[in-house]
């Protein structure tokens, strides 16, 4: 099977697969990544085949959403692109792009490098800043039942792995706790420009909610 054939049959199974995915990690939030990556690769060096596959996957399955299994997502990356026939070397690429891209908050060391995860990574984390992440962000604590804000409840800037997983905290607490966190943690210079810019937007939407808080505005 063709590169471009592989592509659109993980486009549609990615779209199957997350028809009924909680707001901020659905077919769309793929989709902007997709097409963020694309963008970024074009400055890099990178094997954009990779890149799109990975971009594509990697939040096919995310352990948020499945009891915490880490495993699940490659795992299911692995059984579709093994049905497309692609080869061994490419999978193992995309299982080890899965299992190292997400913030996992605390002092955790990422075990897999890659100039291609270096362009998914950076996507993915561009799409939790700015106007869409500050969207995601309530989205999720929405979803998950949390409050907006809660003044006696500080953020907690040495969590563990762990304690960042189990996290039940406030939504604007998760922007001390890693979205603002993100813009020195791009990989390549496009992503470090793009990133200064949504970074700006979160802080000005921060100062706004602030002053709307305490009825200053």
């Amino acid at each position: 099977m063709n590169q471009e054939k592989v592509i659109q049959n993980t486009i549609d199974y990615v779209k199957t697969t997350l028809a009924n995915a909680e707001g901020g990690h659905d077919w769309w939030h793929i989709y902007r990544v997709w097409k963020l990556s694309q963008q970024i690769a074009k400055t890099e060096t990178v094997d954009l085949f990779v890149v799109e596959l990975g971009a594509l996957l990697h939040d096919i399955a995310d352990s948020k959403f499945n009891s915490g299994d880490e495993k699940i997502g490659p795992r299911k990356a692995r059984e579709f692109l093994s049905s497309l026939e692609v080869k061994e070397e490419i999978i193992v690429h995309i299982e080890n792009i899965i299992a190292n891209i997400s913030f996992k908050g605390g002092k955790e060391t990422q075990k897999f490098k890659s100039p291609e995860l270096d362009v998914i990574q950076d996507a993915d984390r561009l799409d939790a800043m700015g106007a869409i992440g500050i969207a995601r962000a309530f989205n999720y604590g929405g979803f998950k039942n949390r409050q907006i804000y809660n003044p006696d409840i500080k953020p907690n800037l040495n969590l563990t792995k762990q304690e960042y997983k189990n996290s039940t905290a406030p939504t604007l607490n998760h922007f001390y706790e890693k979205l603002l966190l993100l813009k020195n943690l791009m990989n390549t210079k496009t992503g470090k420009k793009i990133a200064v810019h949504r970074h700006e937007f979160m802080q000005q939407f921060l100062d706004e909610f602030y002053d709307e808080w305490d009825g200053e505005l």
